[in-house]
């Protein structure tokens, strides 16, 4: 396997096919380890999962399996962005006061960003690195809430249960 990074600077927002690659190659052990564990001819694996690679694709399964062993967000966003949805993992964050201040800290930062983009909203031209940045700030916010109130019921239930 090739130790060098075929897509150095690529920013948060990355297409499926760019999302394959960086899942392969930052799974623990690299693009050979998941050949192994799914079984594959590691050949076969990193050509289907190379970022220029049009002709070769992997299959339903081998994608599932793929999304299975890596769990790899930027995977999943990439995977949910085009039906502009956004997906959740159930790991439950401990309602604390720090995970608020963690909260209000990202959506600080998510209203500077927005803040930013007022040229914008002004003009009413939004460029498409704008929305899809604005976009991936906006899903990071609403996973973040939903894992607090996830531990905030978790928290009750144990107190109800306890």
């Amino acid at each position: 396997m090739s130790r060098i990074d075929l897509l150095p600077g690529a920013g948060p927002v990355l297409t499926l096919r760019q999302a394959l690659y960086r899942a392969g190659r930052d799974y623990h052990g690299g693009i050979t380890k998941l050949a192994f564990d799914m079984g594959l001819e590691v050949d076969t694996l990193q050509k289907k999962l190379h970022h220029n690679e049009e002709r070769r694709w992997p299959t339903p399964d081998e994608l599932e399996e793929i999304i299975q062993l890596t769990g790899d967000p930027r995977l999943l966003d990439a995977l949910v962005r085009p039906a502009t949805a956004v997906w959740y993992r159930p790991d439950a964050v401990p309602a604390t006061n720090e995970a608020l201040r963690a909260v209000a800290k990202l959506l600080e930062e998510s209203g500077e960003f927005v803040g930013s983009l007022h040229e914008g909203a002004a003009d009413k031209v939004w460029t498409a690195s704008e929305v899809l940045i604005l976009e991936q700030r906006g899903m990071d916010v609403i996973r973040q809430v939903l894992a607090i109130m996830a531990g905030a019921r978790e928290s009750m239930e144990d107190e109800a249960h306890g």
